[in-house]
């Protein structure tokens, strides 16, 4: 129990950290505006209400411990969405000014952004059979 309340806490954490930097990209990049109390609102139930619907509908630990797997499996599968166009904002003058990112550190997150990727990739095609899961 206290570890779903962990994680019901962490993915809160990450709704409201998604939230700010949505916030930041849709005001500051594509110029669109919304009332901050629908956006609060709309974000809390699309990530709240999975989380208390999917587990009640399974009947074993054992669907709960697959469906914890496939809800990290998802987030990882959104994480390359999140980590490239960051390096690219971080790394151009234009954007961030005197707060580039040096070259070594550009180039490090590069490397590790792709590393990361792949290894997501694999994940993936672990869990789905295509080849053999690591573990």
């Amino acid at each position: 129990m206290l570890f779903a309340v962990a994680l019901l806490a962490s993915g809160q954490n990450s709704t409201i950290t998604g939230t700010l930097s949505g916030q930041i990209v849709m005001e500051g990049f594509i110029h669109m505006k919304m009332p901050l109390w629908a956006r609060r609102v709309i974000t809390r139930l699309l990530s709240v209400i999975p989380v208390l619907i999917l587990p009640s509908c399974s009947k074993t630990m054992k669907q709960n411990e697959e469906l914890l797997t496939f809800s990290q499996v998802f987030l990882s599968i959104a994480l390359p969405f999140s980590i490239f166009p960051l390096t690219i904002f971080a790394s151009r003058k234009d954007i961030m000014g005197e707060f580039t990112s040096a070259a070594w550190v550009k180039y490090t997150a590069w490397t590790v952004s792709i590393i990361l990727t792949i290894l997501n990739i694999y994940l993936i095609l672990g869990l789905v059979g295509i080849v053999p899961s690591i573990g």
